[in-house]
């Protein structure tokens, strides 16, 4: 959706779409380097963080060497009427402003953020999530809670799935029909430990857990889950096929093409050019369409790719931003309830007795499974494993359950995960998905 015209009348107007922001990590930073330019139309009003000396350290990365401290959301008012922009530790002081438009949640928490989500639906807030650990958990059930309210909550333009999500409901508007969709990973490697990690989180200013994530599949699956709920498109098996692939345009013939005209796919081209960005396969059976398609150089078929060759989800932000605020249109939003989760997956031979340490740790990966399977395992998710006792050895490579556990965290995370299995309740089937290949999956290009 075109935005650049509404933004050009709100800063000509004087009617900026004004953003609280609640984070101050490396991504929210980047988020607060564009929107200081600032874009046109959209202005950052305000930072939530806990620790001040972030909050503070992502304003002068972005250029913007006066800020007010702001203890609650009268104060954050004041500071925006005097043209300022507010920082606080106190998440609360942004969601009830009503100096703010739009809340960006950029913690990659799960039981803090879903706090936070909540309560701006409460304040009349829509809500951009740069969090996949949330959203790939609670997403279906935020959605249903944010219909409730009047507002809109999606996921962000420029990470993977809004990329996808934007090429395919374009390609969509043509008349083309989308049978796949996906992003380009450079390695996948499931025993990545944040020991592994350490070199690269230090040259590129990284979380540590965070970057562990993205190498060991996890961050993947939540992406490619956020995805598929909001198409309704499947995976093949268990973790995804993620062939490699010299060309991205490969992935076309490297699927399965039943399941891609059977159910669509999500799934992941691995050392593809052009390395990063994201894809939507199409099918067209008609000879003279598949002949114009030739001839404009996209290929034979029936299956065709179509990519973006890049993903900046913290200049893309902006025109998710402007799309819920202005259109109230979501980029990318579960059409319903779960269609995939995502489950943790013993990293190695795992011990009764030990704890589990989530995301991007030493204990588990995530994989992503069609949910019919996932419950169907009792799975664990991987966003509510953080802090589980295990009651049993679980070997490696396995789908932990529900069951291998003492007990689930408890907590809001933990209600919401219930209240949503609830609402769209599942029959226990037996999977058509296949496990992963044991052994290492390292593809490094």
């Amino acid at each position: 959706m075109i935005v650049d015209t509404a933004f050009q009348e709100r800063e000509a107007t004087g009617h900026p779409i004004r953003v609280g922001m609640v984070g101050a990590g490396a991504s929210a930073r980047a988020i607060a380097l564009q929107l200081g330019t600032p874009v046109p139309g959209i202005r950052l009003v305000a930072i939530a963080n806990r620790t001040a000396e972030h909050g503070e350290r992502a304003f002068r990365e972005a250029g913007i060497s006066r800020w007010i401290s702001a203890g609650n959301a009268r104060a954050v008012e004041a500071a925006v009427a005097r043209g300022a922009p507010a920082l606080t530790d106190d998440p609360s002081a942004l969601t009830a402003c009503e100096a703010i438009d739009v809340l960006v949640e950029v913690t990659g928490t799960i039981e803090f953020a879903a706090r936070v989500v909540l309560e701006a639906f409460d304040h009349g807030k829509h809500v951009v999530l740069v969090n996949a650990e949330l959203d790939s958990l609670l997403g279906p059930i935020l959605k249903a809670k944010a219909d409730r309210a009047g507002v809109v909550i999606t996921h962000t333009d420029g990470e993977e799935p809004g990329e996808a999500m934007t090429l395919l409901r374009y390609l969509r508007s043509l008349g083309l029909r989308a049978v796949g969709a996906g992003n380009i990973k450079g390695m996948v490697d499931y025993y990545r430990t944040p020991e592994t990690q350490v070199s690269w989180a230090q040259k590129w200013d990284q979380n540590l857990r965070k970057v562990t994530s993205f190498a060991d599949s996890t961050k993947l699956s939540m992406e490619a889950t956020v995805l598929a709920n909001a198409t309704g498109f499947q995976v093949g098996r268990r973790g995804m096929y993620g062939p490699a692939c010299k060309d991205v345009r490969e992935i076309a013939h490297r699927l399965p093409p039943e399941q891609l005209l059977g159910t669509g796919l999500v799934d992941y081209a691995v050392g593809g050019a052009p390395y990063t960005g994201a894809f939507v396969i199409v099918h067209e059976e008609s000879p003279r369409k598949k002949s114009l398609l030739a001839y404009y150089k996209l290929g034979e078929g029936p299956f065709y790719v179509f990519y973006v060759p890049y993903h900046l989800p913290h200049a893309q932000i902006a025109s998710t931003i402007g799309r819920a605020a202005i259109y109230h249109d979501p980029t990318v939003a579960p059409i319903a309830g779960p269609v995939c989760e995502v489950v943790a997956v013993a990293k190695r031979d795992l011990k009764a007795g030990e704890h589990l340490d989530g995301v991007g740790g030493f204990c588990t990966y995530g994989l992503i499974d069609n949910a019919p399977a996932a419950r169907a395992m009792a799975a664990l998710p991987i966003g509510l494993s953080e802090g589980c006792a295990l009651r049993r050895d679980v070997s490696k490579d396995n789908v932990i359950s529900v069951e291998d556990v003492e007990a689930l965290p408890g907590g809001l995370a933990e209600a919401l995960w219930r209240e949503q299995s609830a609402r769209w309740p599942l029959l226990a089937e037996a999977s058509r998905a296949q496990p992963p290949l044991k052994g290492p999956a390292a593809v490094n290009v």
